[in-house]
């Protein structure tokens, strides 16, 4: 690191030296070479590394996954927390109670009473756990013990937050043999209005996305069933939130102020529909009978427990369930979870969120969200056939609000 001293800030009862340049060992991949962050104008970075060699991908999920959070908790006044992979939320959160049902399908049922800003990342981290394996933590609150200890003992890249308190740095530069990273942010630093990238030796100048997602973005009832409840309102802010820093296109279903789906970087809207409407409908099966009384094998991890749900749930599970495979998991062989039985199931999954980040050009993504149990729907607007969504929206009962502002994210 090239440290250029211009001030400190404090983490828990320590100082961190602030510094004007971070060396990284390489860029996106290892032949990338050099590579740093660094501060244009010569003024300090706003963040410190706190433990560990934090890399380029990292920290790009790290400064997306903050201004995540940040907005989340203005918007909602809740913490809130964000699992990022690959520059995209694989989840986000807000710090509302976990039920029995929640605290064991995302393997925190052991840990007793969590504070809110740890409920807030058990449920980012939870809704998909085979995303999230791996991922980029952003907090919107100072990490407590117990956040610390439920992101201790996943597996993970690094946790990106305002502060610390002893105990939970503590807690977490014993993580990964002492090398996981641990980054803290100046939650008062404000970027400037003006960003730059370049591509291609060209570079490219806009203004930030400074959108404030708040209740007037969500006034525009388009269809005749106009009555959007005050939770649902706050899972479609979640949603139009979450898809700010979504690789677009990207579609977000969200419900008990948590993201359960989210379909990322697709080019057709429909495929991001489809992806994140498989992935709510996962999040729910995952609830069923037939699944929270799977019998694993003590010495089965988590992430293999993860693995084996998302095959059992699916339509290859008899990779899991053939002779010699079930003993390697199960104490006991499951029966086979039927189409018809998992099509019943997933009919008592309603009241979710929708959110989109471009308008649905066609009626065949209200199809696909209604079979997921979508009933509020946020999107911009402003498809030659918006007339033809919206009669699909009525079809079924559905709220949609027009936004009449896109939120591409690149």
């Amino acid at each position: 690191m090239t440290l250029e001293i211009r001030g400190y800030f404090g983490i828990g009862k320590d100082w961190v030296q602030k510094m004007n340049e971070i060396q990284l060992k390489y860029g996106c991949n290892p032949n990338q070479k050099p590579s740093r962050i660094y501060m244009e104008d010569g003024s300090s970075l706003p963040v410190s590394v706190l433990n560990g060699t934090p890399g380029y991908i990292n920290f790009l999920d790290a400064f997306n996954g903050w201004q995540l959070v940040k907005e989340l908790k203005e918007a909602t006044g809740l913490p809130a927390a964000a699992s990022f992979k690959h520059v995209s939320p694989a989840g986000a959160a807000v710090g509302l109670p976990l039920d029995d049902t929640l605290a064991k399908i995302y393997w925190v049922d052991d840990l007793g009473d969590l504070s809110p800003l740890a409920c807030a990342y058990a449920r980012a981290r939870g809704a998909d756990r085979m995303s999230s394996f791996g991922d980029f933590i952003a907090l919107s609150d100072e990490c407590d013990a117990d956040t610390a200890r439920l992101i201790k003992r996943e597996v993970s890249d690094g946790v990106i937050a305002p502060g610390y308190t002893e105990e939970a740095l503590e807690l977490l530069k014993e993580k990964k043999k002492g090398n996981y990273n641990v980054i803290q942010i100046d939650a008062s630093y404000v970027p400037a209005a003006i960003e730059r990238k370049q591509v291609f030796g060209i570079t490219f100048e806009q203004g930030r996305n400074e959108l404030d997602i708040n209740g007037g973005l969500l006034s525009n009832v388009v269809t005749d069933n106009k009555e959007i409840p005050a939770e649902s309102l706050m899972d479609l802010k979640i949603a139009l939130i979450t898809l700010k820093y979504t690789q677009s296109n990207s579609v977000c279903y969200v419900k008990g102020g948590q993201a359960i789906g989210i379909g990322a970087g697709q080019q057709s809207r429909i495929h991001c529909t489809r992806l994140a409407g498989q992935k709510a409908d996962n999040w729910y099966l995952r609830q069923a009978p037939q699944v929270m009384g799977l019998k694993f094998l003590d010495s089965l991890g988590r992430a293999d427990r993860d693995n084996a749900i998302d095959v059992y749930i699916g339509d290859e599970y008899e990779d899991v369930l053939r002779e010699g495979e079930w003993q390697k998991r199960f104490q006991e062989k499951p029966p086979v979870f039927t189409r018809e039985e998992k099509r019943a199931w997933l009919g008592g999954n309603k009241d979710v969120a929708l959110g989109s980040d471009a308008f649905f050009p066609f009626s065949d993504n209200i199809e696909r969200a209604y079979k997921s149990g979508v009933k509020y729907i946020a999107q911009p607007g402003g498809s030659v056939r918006d007339d033809l969504v919206i009669e699909c929206c009525d079809k079924y009962g559905m709220a949609m609000v027009f936004t009449g502002i896109r939120l591409f994210h690149h």
